[in-house]
């Protein structure tokens, strides 16, 4: 019989199931949640970036729909970016440190941020002269280092390697960008590579008794020197020629290209490039985004988008880069160029390339 007493105690025993069946659910939710969170981050990357170009955005977003693989970004100039790096320490959110040249990315490596990826698919798809040789980092883009003449003034004889451009014929002649610069390091960190200091500091020597003006502007402001007629010849980014021309600006079509060098050790190409950071969180999805660089879609849109010549062999250079001609790089490693920079720096300083 169901007296009041046992009636009582029934729902006492109902309440505190229903309270223990309430905790339980609960504990489950929270830990399907923290799964669910787990899973989610792990489906980011974020990419430190001192590339402020529309092309990797388009790159990125493609990455993005082919993976499922949110890309975080944050730009800004490499030092600030390397130095951001070392300050955040192992809490750094940053798996990958991208860059232009290799001379930045010496010393990214210098500070020890960098880890080895270890990706087989990377040492196969970039050539061993444009990465690391232990894998800190690979290059995803080239721009060539070449000579510019102004077109009308006809193309200067016996200018065909960088070491002509110290021949007394062109004294007062010379248009370039400061020694301050990292691809004028690297071109000069590339001849001490291949002359030895005493051979490279003689040659720079030579090339400041040349110079019309004391160095100043860009890249796109020494093409205009030249294309003006103000100075005969000067030393550019193959980029930077190829965007004006492919902007229909006048002084872009106004100069002509010497890829430096082609009977020898080739022409000089900077690098754009890319490792993975030391403390990266998501260390899986930055090795798939540094894989993804290197494919032949993305290597395509770096061509067409960004007039940049390509790492990988498969990708076809088209369009404007495809008019300004092929040549025969230089196949130093460039992270010589980033040993050899602290040397280039003090040669430019004694000879007054400033």
């Amino acid at each position: 019989m169901l007296t009041p007493r046992v009636f009582i105690s029934l729902i006492k025993v109902m309440k505190l199931m229903n309270k223990r069946f309430q905790s339980v659910a609960k504990l489950l939710s929270m830990v399907v949640i923290g799964v669910a969170s787990s899973v989610h981050a792990a489906e980011v990357v974020n990419v430190y970036s001192a590339r402020h170009y529309d092309t990797d955005l388009e790159v990125y977003k493609n990455f993005e729909t082919s993976t499922g693989i949110k890309i975080n970004l944050i730009e800004a100039a490499s030092d600030t970016l390397i130095e951001r790096i070392v300050n955040e320490g192992k809490y750094s959110p940053a798996d990958l440190l991208i860059t232009v040249d290799a001379g930045r990315l010496y010393r990214a490596e210098d500070r020890d941020i960098f880890a080895p990826a270890g990706s087989e698919l990377l040492d196969q798809r970039v050539p061993a002269h444009l990465r690391h040789p232990d894998g800190l980092w690979y290059g995803l883009s080239k721009r060539a280092r070449v000579i510019i003449y102004r077109k009308e003034d006809g193309e200067p004889e016996a200018l065909n390697t960088y070491l002509d451009l110290a021949k007394p014929e062109f004294e007062g002649q010379i248009c370039v960008r400061s020694s301050s610069n990292i691809y004028n390091i690297s071109l000069l960190a590339s001849l001490v590579s291949h002359l030895g200091e005493e051979a490279a500091e003689d040659w720079t020597k030579s090339v400041v008794a040349n110079f019309f003006r004391k160095p100043q502007g860009n890249d796109t402001a020494n093409i205009r020197a030249v294309a003006s007629g103000e100075c005969r010849v000067s030393i550019v980014n193959s980029y930077y020629i190829a965007r004006l021309i492919d902007n229909d600006d006048a002084d872009g079509s106004a100069v002509g290209i010497i890829f430096p060098n082609q009977d020898s050790t080739g022409t000089h190409v900077n690098i754009s490039g890319g490792g993975l950071l030391k403390h990266a969180p998501n260390r899986d999805n930055a090795i798939k985004l540094l894989e993804y660089l290197t494919e032949a879609d993305a290597q395509s849109l770096y061509v067409k988008g960004n007039h940049e010549y390509p790492i990988v062999g498969d990708a076809e250079v088209v369009g404007v880069l495809q008019n300004l001609g092929s040549f025969k790089e230089d196949t130093i490693n460039a992270s010589a160029l980033g040993e050899n920079q602290a040397t280039a720096v003090q040669i430019f300083d004694r000879a007054g390339w400033y």
